[in-house]
């Protein structure tokens, strides 16, 4: 039987993909889930794993562009395996298989010995938008034994951190390692049916032993005998390295099976060998130089998922909006006397605290009904303007910013406010915000006076039209009714999108907003 594999749905904008290059030769075995090529599109490059196991029949060759869900070749899985490679070439053959061909080889011998047939665990569908996730950490070991539901690891994408329950009892066999990065259906892990605890011992032996073999095989082996994938880039760290102008062989690998990554090449330094004489006067000027005292230690990590979203969003708001800031200032002194007066019975009665944010969320819902455009968004020649307000909250996560959404904050109490902020800035710092929580959102509020801002330009919340930031509150002497007081003060920061909002609408806004906040009377009287 012949299995047609096709470009797979990589990303809702992405149409088609480039064949960068093939990993197997046409008419060579495959295993289940083995790398067998590498699919550049505009945006990423990614792999390409067997759908079954059998004799590859190459359709569609390196360098060719096809489009998405078109057929890229062909598993015959009646097929018989090639010849075996005379006794030379099986001496130069790797030391180590692939990690797919031994994750493939772990489940038959589970089979064999009687465990049943293998669950294969893959990365499930988390959003329309997510194409890939990293695996932030393991709960469970390789060879442990796990519980039908129980929770076996942690996934990380570029908006969310979710948990992947087991989806049977059995012996866990790890496939993907923890901060490797998998594309949605990669496989994540095998789940052997049966009690496990013999068969992890055996299984741990029986990898301790191959480990053994491969170091002693690494031992008498000649230095070039690798994996396909050591020292070689990627298609993307190919291009990076050219353009740099280095040599891929003096760049240490960091992928898989020692493959040269994108962020290995973007690290990359060229080293230009210099003559002797040459080098002699700026020695001697070294050498003249006053040293460094101190420590000077350096640490190099990699930037999560979430945080190169985050950079990358808003570099694109930077570049594609017309973004303008305008500041008001606004005396706090009223709603710190209701708050002095009413918190220990609201508290006590709602069972949240009073806080300064569902004042400002019920404002700016007031607000964005007299004026729709800030609550509006561009969609390409059109504007879309919303008859309900749904309020992002800007919350500092131990792993970066996030934003979850209020819905409908229009229709809710000050108390209902203050739960679903509660509420969703617990998630948030848990890790638990799901998809939903953090999509969509009309208009943002970010408070950064909690930090200590006195002042600040926040950056719009695409495809939002504008955002405001609250600041610290401040004891300042100001003016009332032509005398100097001490009031506790704090600027307000509205900055808005000038091709959707205008001027006088983004500074009436904010006016509107300071009306509000001075007189919390108006909030209840609707006026």
């Amino acid at each position: 039987m012949s299995l047609e594999v096709k470009v797979p749905v990589v990303g809702e904008s992405i149409t088609e993909v480039t064949i960068a290059q093939w990993l197997k030769k046409d008419g060579d075995r495959v295993e289940m889930d083995e790398v067998i090529a590498e699919l550049e599109s505009d945006k990423a490059t990614f792999e390409l794993p067997a759908e079954a196991a059998g004799i590859l029949r190459i359709v569609a060759q390196e360098g060719d562009t096809i489009n998405v869900g078109a057929v890229i070749c062909r598993i015959d899985q009646d097929g018989a395996a090639t010849p075996a490679a005379p006794a030379a070439n099986q001496e130069a053959a790797p030391a180590q298989a692939t990690a797919p061909a031994q994750a493939a080889a772990q489940p038959a011998a589970g089979a064999t010995a009687g465990a049943g047939e293998a669950v294969e665990m893959k990365v499930p569908t988390v959003g329309e938008s997510i194409t890939e996730v990293t695996i932030a950490s393991w709960l469970k070991k390789d060879g442990d034994h796990v519980e039908m539901d129980e929770v076996i690891a942690e996934l990380e994408s570029d908006k969310a951190t979710f948990e992947l329950p087991a989806e049977a009892a059995g012996t866990l066999e790890i496939v993907a390692q923890q901060g490797d990065t998998v594309e949605i259906g990669g496989l994540l892990c095998r789940i052997v049916p049966g009690a496990g605890n013999v068969k992890a011992n055996a299984q741990a032996a029986a990898k301790q032993e191959e480990a053994t073999q491969q170091v002693a095989a690494k031992a008498d082996a000649p230095s070039g005998a690798q994996t396909y994938a050591s020292g070689t880039p990627s298609p993307a760290a190919g291009k990076i390295l050219a353009e740099k102008g280095i040599n891929a062989a003096d760049v240490q690998g960091s992928g898989r099976d020692g493959r040269i990554t994108k962020e290995d090449a973007m690290g990359a330094q060229k080293t230009a060998a210099k003559p002797a004489a040459a080098a002699a006067p700026k020695q001697e000027a070294a050498a003249e130089a006053p040293a460094a005292t101190g420590e000077r230690n350096q640490r190099r990590e990699k930037m999560s998922s979430l945080r190169k979203t985050v950079a990358r969003r808003l570099v694109t708001v930077k570049n594609e909006t017309a973004m303008l800031t305008t500041f008001n200032e606004v005396d706090m002194k009223p709603i710190m006397d209701i708050r002095a007066k009413y918190k220990d019975k609201f508290k006590e009665v709602h069972e949240v605290g009073l806080g300064f944010m569902s004042f400002f969320t019920k404002a700016c819902t007031v607000a964005l009904k007299e004026w729709p455009s800030v609550n509006a968004q561009i969609d390409g020649n059109d504007m879309i303007f919303n008859d309900f307000v749904d309020v992002s909250i800007a919350v500092s996560s131990p792993k970066g910013l996030v934003v979850p959404v209020i819905r409908n904050a229009e229709s809710l109490t000050l108390d209902g406010i203050e739960k679903e902020v509660v509420r969703l800035a617990k998630k948030a710092r848990d890790g638990k915000l799901s998809i939903e929580e953090m999509t969509g959102g009309t208009f943002t509020i970010t408070n950064g006076g909690v930090f200590g801002s006195m002042m600040s330009t926040p950056i719009i919340n695409a495809p939002q039209s504008a955002i405001l930031g609250m600041h610290n509150i401040i004891q300042r002497p100001v003016a009332i009714n032509g005398q100097v007081e001490i009031r506790p003060m704090m600027y307000l920061a509205l900055s808005y999108d000038h091709r959707s909002i205008d001027g006088r609408e983004s500074v009436s806004f904010l006016v509107r907003v300071k009306e509000l906040l001075e007189d919390p009377m108006r909030l209840l009287l609707g006026v």
